[in-house]
């Protein structure tokens, strides 16, 4: 019997994992999506959206669909769902391995300022008027509207509804992964003065930080929260991880 298997995605390495053991017998793989993007990318296998209603809405799911492993691919912002995917395996005794992908890190040229949260992040913007070039989820501009003096350039996957009550944005609608010859050009027609970020990680959109080093352009970066040290950070990591989480055969 195939060993049940669910992935908590979102991601583009929770893509490409499951598109790499999609063909596997001996495994019956699960992706998970939360389902705040409109249209998701096409995965590789069968897929379920939305929540799970707490971590004990997730370890009843856990039970329910008799899941050997679960897998956190999540955001690395994405710390409720992730305390409750931990919290959902140690309720259930499922096996849980967690993907995260390396920060990124500062290089020569890099004007960084860190900061802990968005509000933070804000602040830093300071009290001039400002083009902030921002690249936050959706849900995560409420913050922006401490400071209305800045003119905001905002980018996303879906449109912002509704939009916050700032006087001066302008809205982008796109979807990684980004050039770095494109982002330069972005940046420079919009007259960015500074990007707010947030340390995603990986390379899909790291193009706006090697942007903004070569037009010195400088960044603030909210810092990640606290992750699991003993999270994996690569897909092929994930695979030989998962191979020895999995039960013998019998």
């Amino acid at each position: 019997m195939a060993h049940q298997i669910l992935i908590l995605g979102g991601t583009t390495e929770s893509r490409e994992l499951a598109g790499r053991v999609a063909g596997r017998r001996d495994l019956s793989v699960t992706l998970s999506l939360a389902g705040r993007t409109r249209s998701p990318v096409v995965q590789p296998v069968p897929v379920r959206i939305g929540g799970f209603g707490g971590a004990d809405g997730l370890a009843q799911y856990l039970r329910e669909q008799q899941i050997t492993v679960l897998i956190d691919a999540t955001h690395p912002f994405a710390a409720r769902i992730s305390a409750n995917a931990r919290l959902a395996a140690i309720q259930t005794g499922v096996r849980l391995l967690v993907l995260r992908r390396p920060e990124w890190a500062p290089v020569p040229g890099d004007r960084w300022t860190l900061v802990d949260t968005i509000q933070e992040g804000v602040s830093a913007l300071g009290v001039a008027p400002r083009t902030v070039f921002v690249t936050l989820g959706r849900q995560e501009l409420g913050p922006l509207e401490a400071a209305p003096q800045h003119s905001y350039v905002i980018r996303s996957v879906d449109p912002v509804e509704p939009r916050p009550a700032f006087p001066d944005a302008v809205y982008i609608l796109d979807r990684g992964p980004y050039e770095e010859r494109r982002e330069r050009e972005l940046l420079r027609s919009l007259g960015v003065d500074i990007v707010l970020s947030k340390n995603s990680g990986g390379s899909s959109a790291y193009a706006k930080i090697a942007a903004a080093r070569a037009l010195s352009i400088p960044v603030v970066m909210v810092r990640r929260p606290p992750g699991s040290e003993d999270a994996v950070k690569t897909v092929d990591a994930a695979l030989a991880a998962l191979d020895h989480l999995l039960p013998p055969a019998d």
